[in-house]
C-alpha cells in the first residue's frame, strides 16, 4: 500500500484533484489534501501567524491567503514581465514582491478567490507558475549576469533546454488556471514523471567556474561548463546536493554535491534526464524527510548511482574533469555587458521589493524598468540586475534610486551586501522563529562590531533561516544562523565564501540578543590569528569549532 502522499498524487488525475471545484466555492481556504497538489501549480496556502493566536481566542478562523511563486529559468524577465508582476502584487497581493533564493518571484497575501487572476496575469506575459513548487524539477538556476559573449549565450541555451525537458506535460495547469476546459483531446502523459511525479522536489543550477553565485553544490544537479580555447568543450556534472534537514533527526542532514561525470554538449539532456529517472525510481517514497536524491546517493553510494544512470543512459559515463573555482560575484553596482551597454546590480535586502517608510524601492524599480525598458535579472542572492543601459543612463538611474530613498550598493556595508534571510514569520507555516524581520537589525549590530575591530571591509556571508530547512542556504555560508526554538538560533561557522564547503555546528539555542555577544570573541580571534588575506570562513574551518568554543568560553 502506498503512503497517503504518494496515493494522493496518483489519484489526482495528473494534478487536477478538486482544485477547480474548490476555486468555485466560497470558502476562504483550500482543503488540506488539495494544498499538496497546489504546490505543483506554484501555490502554497498560508495564514497570518501574527494574528493566529488572537483569532483563535476570538473564535475566528485563521486569516488564510496563498503565496504564488513564478518559475523564471535563470531569473530572466522582460520589462513587461517584471511590470506585470509589480502590478499584480499591488492589485491582488500585499503590495510587495519577494525575490527567492532560486531566482523566482513570490506574491504574498493573495486571497483564494484572486489566485486565478494572478496566474492568468503572469501567463499573459508568457510567464508561468507551473513547477515552481512540488515534487518536480524546480526552477533551473543560472548566473544572472547579462553578457553579449556569444559563448555564454550558447551555454544558457543548453540550460534553457534542460529546463524545458523537465516541464510537466499534463494539461491540468491550463485547464484549471487559463482555459477552464481541456486544451486538446490528447490524453495526459508524463513520460518523465509518471502519475506520481518525483519523490520530492528536485533542483538544478548552472554555475561558471569563476562565479558560483548560484551555489551549484547545494543542488541535486550542478552543471558547470568547461570552456577551452574559446570553445564549449562540455559540462562537468555534480550530483546529490541539498540543504534541508530537521532538528533532532539523524537521518536528515545538509550535503554538498559530488563531482560525478563529464558530458559533451550533445549528451547533456540525455544524462540529466537519466539522473532524474534514477531518483524517480529509487528515491524514498515512504519518508518525505528522507526523499531527496542526496540521501539516495549517501545511502547507496556514488558507484551504485553511476551504474544506474549508465543503465538509463545506455553507455558508460566519462569521468569528471577538475574544476578550479574562483569564488563568486554578487554582481552589484555598474558592469559592462558588451556592445557599449551596461548593467547595474541593485541590493534588495532579503529580496523584499517594497515601499517601506521613506524607502520607495518598489516605486523606484517600477520607474526605472518602465522608463528604460530594461531587462530584469533576479539573483540567487535575492538581489536584482537591470540591464541594457547606456552610459548616459547611469546618472538618471542613480538619481531615481536616490530620489526614492534607495541606497546604492557602494553605500552599503559588506555585511549587508552578503547577507540573506528566508521569509519565516508571519507567512511560512514551517518557521520556528523570525528571520527576514530580524536580520536587518542584527546586521546593524554586526556592522558596528566589525567596524570597531577594523574588519568592516571583510566580505563575510551571513545567512539566517527561521527553521532548519535551509531556504536561504545557511549551511554553505561562513556564518549560518538557523532557527532552533522561538527566539533562539543555532550558529554554524566555517563554510567557504564560494559555497564549496559546508559549515559546522558551533553553538545551539542561542537567544537572538546574544548572537553578536557569542560571535564577537570569534571575530577578535580572527583578527589576531588569521593568515595573510585568509577569509573568515576559511579561518574558522582551519582552526576548528572545538578551539573556537574555547575562545567563547
Amino acid at each position: 500500500m502506498k503512503p497517503p502522499h504518494e496515493q494522493a498524487k496518483e489519484d489526482s488525475r495528473y494534478l487536477r484533484g478538486t482544485i477547480m471545484e474548490e476555486l468555485s466555492n466560497e470558502k476562504a481556504l483550500f482543503e488540506r489534501e488539495t494544498t499538496q497538489l497546489l504546490k505543483f501549480h506554484g501555490i502554497y496556502q498560508q495564514d497570518d501567524r501574527d494574528q493566529r493566536v488572537l483569532r483563535r481566542k476570538q473564535g475566528e478562523a485563521p486569516l488564510y491567503s496563498v503565496m504564488v511563486r513564478s518559475k523564471i529559468p535563470g531569473g530572466r524577465l522582460t520589462a513587461k514581465q517584471y511590470l506585470v508582476h509589480d502590478a499584480l502584487s499591488n492589485q491582488y497581493g500585499n503590495g510587495t514582491l519577494r525575490i527567492t533564493t532560486r531566482q523566482g518571484l513570490q506574491f504574498h497575501g493573495v486571497l483564494k478567490q484572486n489566485t486565478k487572476a494572478v496566474i492568468r496575469g503572469i501567463n499573459r506575459e508568457l510567464g508561468t507558475t507551473s513547477g515552481a513548487c512540488g515534487d518536480i524539477v524546480r526552477n533551473v538556476m543560472g548566473c544572472p549576469a547579462p553578457s553579449n559573449d556569444r559563448l555564454k549565450v550558447k551555454v544558457y541555451e543548453y540550460a534553457k533546454a534542460v529546463s524545458d525537458q523537465f516541464l510537466a506535460r499534463s494539461q491540468s495547469y491550463h485547464e484549471i488556471w487559463l482555459n477552464g476546459e481541456k486544451v486538446s483531446k490528447v490524453e495526459d502523459n508524463e513520460p518523465i514523471y509518471g502519475k506520481t511525479y518525483l519523490p520530492r522536489k528536485f533542483k538544478i543550477a548552472l554555475a561558471f567556474p569563476d562565479d558560483n553565485c548560484v551555489d551549484a553544490y547545494t543542488n541535486d544537479i550542478g552543471i558547470v561548463p568547461e570552456i577551452k580555447a574559446g570553445t564549449l568543450a562540455g559540462f562537468n556534472l555534480l550530483v546529490g546536493g541539498g540543504l534541508g534537514m530537521s532538528h533532532g533527526s539523524a537521518e536528515t542532514f545538509p550535503r554538498l554535491a559530488d563531482l560525478f561525470c563529464f558530458v559533451t554538449p550533445e549528451e547533456l539532456l540525455a544524462v540529466t534526464k537519466a539522473i532524474v529517472l534514477v531518483q524517480r525510481d529509487f528515491g524514498d517514497r515512504v519518508s518525505r524527510k528522507h526523499a531527496r536524491m542526496k540521501y539516495l546517493i549517501h545511502d547507496r553510494g556514488l558507484d551504485w548511482f553511476r551504474k544506474e544512470v549508465e543503465t538509463w543512459y545506455g553507455k558508460k559515463l566519462a569521468p569528471h574533469h577538475p574544476i578550479k573555482w574562483k569564488g563568486y560575484e554578487n554582481h552589484l553596482g555598474w558592469h559592462e555587458e558588451g556592445n557599449g551597454k551596461f548593467y547595474f546590480g541593485i541590493s534588495i535586502e532579503n529580496g523584499r521589493i517594497a515601499d517601506m517608510g521613506q524607502v520607495k524601492l518598489k516605486t523606484a524599480l517600477r520607474e526605472i524598468v518602465s522608463q528604460f525598458q530594461t531587462l530584469v535579472f533576479l539573483m540567487a542572492t535575492q538581489d536584482l540586475i537591470i540591464s541594457n543601459l547606456k552610459q548616459d543612463d547611469k546618472n538618471l538611474v542613480e538619481n531615481i534610486l536616490r530620489r526614492n530613498g534607495v541606497q546604492l550598493p557602494s553605500e552599503l556595508s559588506n555585511a549587508r551586501k552578503h547577507s540573506m534571510a528566508c521569509p519565516a514569520l508571519p507567512t511560512c507555516g514551517l518557521a520556528i522563529t523570525e528571520a527576514e524581520r530580524v536580520l536587518p537589525s542584527l546586521i546593524d549590530e554586526f556592522e558596528s562590531a566589525l567596524e570597531k575591530l577594523g574588519l568592516a571591509q571583510e566580505t563575510i556571508t551571513i545567512r539566517m533561516t527561521g527553521c532548519p530547512n535551509g531556504c536561504a542556504r545557511p549551511y554553505s555560508s561562513e556564518i549560518g544562523l538557523v532557527g532552533r526554538a522561538v527566539g533562539t538560533y543555532n550558529i554554524y561557522l566555517g563554510g567557504s565564501f564560494d559555497g564549496t564547503r559546508l559549515n559546522k555546528l558551533f553553538l545551539e539555542g542561542v537567544p537572538k540578543d546574544d548572537l553578536l555577544k557569542r560571535l564577537t570573541p570569534v571575530f577578535q580571534e580572527f583578527k589576531r590569528k588569521r593568515i595573510a588575506s585568509e577569509r573568515f570562513g576559511d579561518f574558522c574551518n582551519r582552526v576548528g569549532v572545538e578551539i573556537l568554543l574555547k575562545v567563547v568560553g
